[in-house]
């Protein structure tokens, strides 16, 4: 199934929802250990980073400074859209939040700190109701 590509479509579509908890970005020196189950991987040159839930770096001895709440865009979005990303994140820099964005192959993913998960969320509803 193709993705959206129209802007106008995406932002009135976007349904933002807050997943579950509470998120950490750990940098790793080697593999990824088995067993963890992060929700992005990202292979950096000095080593991977990982995004898992904080009571899983916890569990096992993960150092992490960021923590992050987890809101997705409920709207299947075509890796090849253009103006979505930018749109979001301009959405929540003018409320002086900022923002990590994922792409997956469905959904677009923002990991905000997690003290602005709610003010994220609605400014993020706000932005898909005021589309024409």
């Amino acid at each position: 199934m193709a993705g959206e590509r129209d802007l106008q479509k995406l932002l009135s579509g976007m349904r933002p929802v807050l997943n579950p908890g509470r998120y950490v970005y750990c940098t790793l020196s080697g593999r990824v250990p088995a067993g963890l189950r992060p929700v992005v991987t990202v292979a950096e040159a000095e080593g991977p980073t990982v995004v898992v839930a904080q009571e899983e770096a916890d569990s096992l001895g993960l150092p992490y400074e960021y923590v992050a709440a987890w809101i997705t865009l409920e709207i299947h979005s075509a890796l090849e859209a253009v103006g979505l990303t930018a749109a979001v994140a301009g959405c929540l820099a003018e409320v002086g939040i900022s923002c990590n964005v994922v792409a997956g192959f469905h959904h677009d993913h923002l990991f905000v700190a997690a003290e602005h998960a709610e003010p994220a969320l609605a400014a993020l509803q706000k932005l898909a109701a005021d589309q024409p």
